[in-house]
């Protein structure tokens, strides 16, 4: 069986030390760790990543040689803009609809992320979606790591 092939933010990283999710996030890396899962990971993560504590910078330095590096394209940037123009996140938070343009131009299979408020938020995943049909993009599936290990592990248990 083929990885899957996610897009991770960059709160996905942070989730791994925080009290919060860490418990439920670290059974995602091992997924990657384990090669079930390769992850996209775009030069905004890392720009991101750059100013996070050291343990977070060194779980990416751990996670980048499972990883599928993605550049920054013009198609990208040009949805980012659409996403903007939707209002499906305000200008203020345009590094997030540039996470899911990036995760969409690289046709990625899920965005896994621990922002309910911008990624995880029904209304605005049915948002980015619209402007994906319109666009000529297919359906992008936005999951926590939580929810997509639950159905990595429910899948397996069925083969």
């Amino acid at each position: 069986m083929n990885p899957l092939r996610v897009y991770l933010d960059t709160s996905v990283f942070g989730g791994y030390y925080d009290d919060e999710f860490a418990e439920i996030t670290r059974p995602f890396f091992e997924l990657i760790f384990a090669q079930k899962i390769t992850p996209l990971l775009s030069v905004t993560l890392l720009t991101e990543i750059a100013d996070a504590p050291p343990q977070v910078r060194a779980l990416l330095r751990q996670t980048l040689p499972f990883g599928e590096p993605l550049r920054l394209t013009p198609e990208a940037v040009r949805l980012q803009e659409a996403y903007l123009q939707s209002k499906a996140v305000s200008r203020r938070y345009s590094d997030d609809a540039l996470h899911v343009a990036q995760a969409t131009v690289a046709r990625a299979q899920v965005l896994t992320s621990w922002n309910f408020r911008h990624m995880l938020h029904p209304r605005r995943t049915r948002l980015f979606n619209a402007v994906n049909l319109v666009e000529g993009y297919g359906l992008l599936t936005i999951m926590s790591p939580f929810d997509l290990t639950k159905s990595i592990e429910v899948n397996n248990d069925k083969e």
